[in-house]
């Protein structure tokens, strides 16, 4: 039964303390929480709490605050929040509009910092492999071409090539012909064998490889790196990161590199949402935020990410909630 209490009180004590950015003293709590205890039972529990790292006294006489040992006991023990029935209505509304890829991506983030009020991140889908639909040679010059890639997906890829000789241009166009009679209405892994089968043709040129494994690539598809942003004036706002605290995050976020190795890692821990918290997230700059991420996509392959970024003193039920259900409803338009 104690055991429980104490977890009771850390909770009350994080509660109180994102919703005030106020030490939260054992009278308070006693006075306005259901713990149904005195205030001298609430300081021994806080004396417990406080020898085993869980929370901390800021200054002699204060109340009572959340380490990230703390939030990290706070976060683990909490029930999966669900949303509210009009915001999840509010969600499948605002994507459903959107008009095409681009569009749904800016709207989630925007969405999601709106929902949670810190600094939102997705990142765009993963190209998934899609059958080749055209191929186009373009001259460049005497010696090289551009060579043009569109998937049944919509997605375009284009990479130059360098032929090492000067090729006339009925050449390219017969190229041009074959390719797409060898390559059009296969899948990436059928595709990569027909090009080879095409490239290894008697008579073929030598830079008839270079092309094949050029095409075959751009079938592939790939983990996409961008990502965009919604909201990081919100890292200003309320009490949540010192002013000299805002910059670092700011550059962070700017490199993106950190970022995504940051929310890749995330991928991995398991779970529909995962959190790390302050020193949590082993980098510098981030040392006093939190993020709360999750991962999106077709059904099977949840590996593109957003998240959520802002101070440690967050309110955790309610952002895990909000990333948990746009990823969720992210995933449903992706698919469609």
């Amino acid at each position: 039964m104690s055991e429980e209490r104490r977890r009771a009180v850390l909770a009350a004590i994080v509660e109180g303390y994102v919703s005030t950015s106020e030490p939260v003293g054992s009278k308070a709590l006693a006075a306005h929480t259901a713990l149904g205890v005195s205030p001298a039972t609430i300081r021994n529990d806080m004396a417990i709490l406080e020898d085993e790292g869980l929370i901390a006294q800021p200054h002699t006489s204060a109340g009572r605050i959340p380490t990230d040992k703390g939030y990290r006991s706070f976060v683990d023990h909490l029930a999966s929040a669900a949303m509210q029935d009009s915001h999840k209505r509010a969600i499948a509304t605002f994507l459903a509009d959107a008009v095409d890829l681009n569009d749904v991506i800016e709207r989630s983030v925007r969405l999601l910092s709106q929902l949670t009020r810190q600094v939102a991140v997705v990142q765009y889908p993963s190209s998934q492999g899609a059958a080749v639909q055209r191929v186009e040679l373009v001259r460049l010059g005497a010696d090289r071409v551009l060579v043009v890639v569109v998937s049944a997906d919509a997605r375009v890829e284009q990479s130059t090539v360098m032929l090492g000789e000067e090729v006339a241009d009925d050449a390219i166009a017969a190229a041009n012909r074959s390719l797409n009679d060898a390559a059009v209405g296969l899948m990436p892994d059928a595709a990569r064998v027909a090009l080879a089968a095409w490239a290894a043709r008697a008579g073929q040129p030598t830079w008839a490889k270079d092309i094949a494994d050029t095409v075959s690539q751009a079938a592939q598809g790939g983990v996409v790196q961008r990502v965009v942003f919604s909201g990081t004036s919100n890292l200003a706002r309320g009490a949540g990161l010192e002013a000299d605290a805002i910059g670092p995050v700011l550059d962070a976020l700017e490199e993106q590199v950190v970022l995504m190795r940051l929310l890749h890692e995330m991928a991995s821990d398991g779970g529909d949402v995962a959190v790390r918290i302050g020193a949590e997230t082993r980098t510098d700059a981030l040392a006093h935020t939190s993020i709360v991420a999750a991962g999106y996509g077709r059904s099977g392959d949840a590996s593109s990410l957003l998240g959520a970024l802002g101070p440690t003193r967050m309110d955790y039920p309610s952002t895990m909630a909000a990333v948990r259900a746009v990823a969720r409803y992210l995933s449903k338009v992706v698919e469609s």
